[in-house]
């Protein structure tokens, strides 16, 4: 009767385990624009470092710009849209290290970036944003390389 005891508790503390992974959605913060306001900025930190390749999830944006970069298989974060907004720009800031970035929103319309001008540090700036939720991969060019970096999302 013991060991069905330990064997039954070790079931429940697994169970419990995968319900506590399975729940959680992204790696790091997220990113909420609410419907007050105006030219709202949102930031969140995190670091880069996986090996999936971004390109796994889609080759190109509804732009035609190549996604490309590697990160976790899990989005970074989840950025919420509580209204809709006309544009919205996405940077990331790495201190000029080479970033990417794959944003996947409602109906699969993905978004992609990667240097920003000069700089190696991945943006994205766009129209058409609907309300609702959208999941963000931030990547390195480099598989496996820890980037730390800073997030933002603003009007």
């Amino acid at each position: 009767m013991q060991r069905f005891r330990v064997i039954g508790s070790l079931a429940l503390i697994s169970a419990l385990s995968a319900t506590a992974v399975l729940a959680k959605e992204a790696n790091f913060d997220n990113l909420i624009m609410s419907a007050e306001g105006r030219n709202a900025r949102r930031v969140a930190t995190g670091y880069t470092g996986g090996s999936f390749s971004l390109t796994s999830i889609a080759n190109r944006d509804r732009s035609k710009n190549p996604c490309i970069g590697y990160g976790s298989p899990n989005p970074d974060h989840i950025l919420v849209l509580q209204k809709d907004y006309p544009r919205l720009k996405i940077q990331v800031d790495s201190g000029g290290q080479d970033t990417t970035l794959l944003i996947r929103g409602q109906s699969n319309i993905i978004r992609c970036g990667d240097d920003t001008g000069s700089r190696k540090d991945a943006s994205i700036e766009d129209t058409g944003w609907k309300a609702g939720r959208y999941r963000i991969w931030v990547g390195s060019i480099d598989a496996g390389k820890r980037r730390n970096y800073t997030i933002s999302v603003q009007e």
